[in-house]
């Protein structure tokens, strides 16, 4: 998922560097996730927070806070090494007052209500909606391979090809 522009780009970049050093470079789980926020500091060999997880025989899902636990109660279920490496790190982001609404004040919670739903809505395109269009046209470019040009006329997907004005 590519992640949008920082707001404050030093302090991100501060985030990642802290979160390296204590991992190592170079290093990954045997999962393959390499992630420096997704990977336990400490451990060895290294191993990230949903292998760990799943060692220990706990659930791989963190309920996460679209607007933070400070402004509503509502969770939604995220893979753990998502969690941290995405969602917490975008909160991370947001201006300190509305993340953690010390004075309670509703439009602050309402503004981060606005900042999780963006946030949380663009994780879910880019984990379950971008993967699939990826395989739509990976399946569209094999079936242009084995059947040819017009794969789809006469079949049960002809209704679904785009409606084209005829070319003078």
């Amino acid at each position: 998922m590519k992640r949008k522009p920082s707001r404050d780009p030093i302090a991100a970049f501060e985030r990642e560097t802290r979160a390296l050093r204590r991992i190592g470079e170079g290093r990954k789980c045997k999962c393959g996730e390499e992630r420096p926020l997704a990977l336990i500091p400490g451990s060895h060999p290294v191993i990230c927070a949903a292998c760990q997880r799943e060692k220990d025989g706990k659930s791989e899902f963190d309920n996460h806070h679209p607007a933070g636990r400070a402004n509503n109660p509502a969770t939604v279920p995220i893979p753990v090494n998502d969690h941290r490496a995405i969602l917490s790190p975008g909160q991370d982001e947001w201006p300190d007052e509305t993340f953690t609404n010390p004075a309670g004040s509703p439009l602050r919670s309402a503004a981060a209500s606005l900042r999780g739903y963006c946030e949380t809505y663009s994780y879910l395109v880019a984990s379950l909606l971008l993967p699939v269009a990826e395989v739509f046209e990976a399946l569209d470019k094999f079936l242009l391979r084995r059947l040819g040009p017009n794969w789809w006329v006469g079949t049960e997907m002809e209704p679904f090809a785009p409606k084209r004005k005829p070319k003078r």
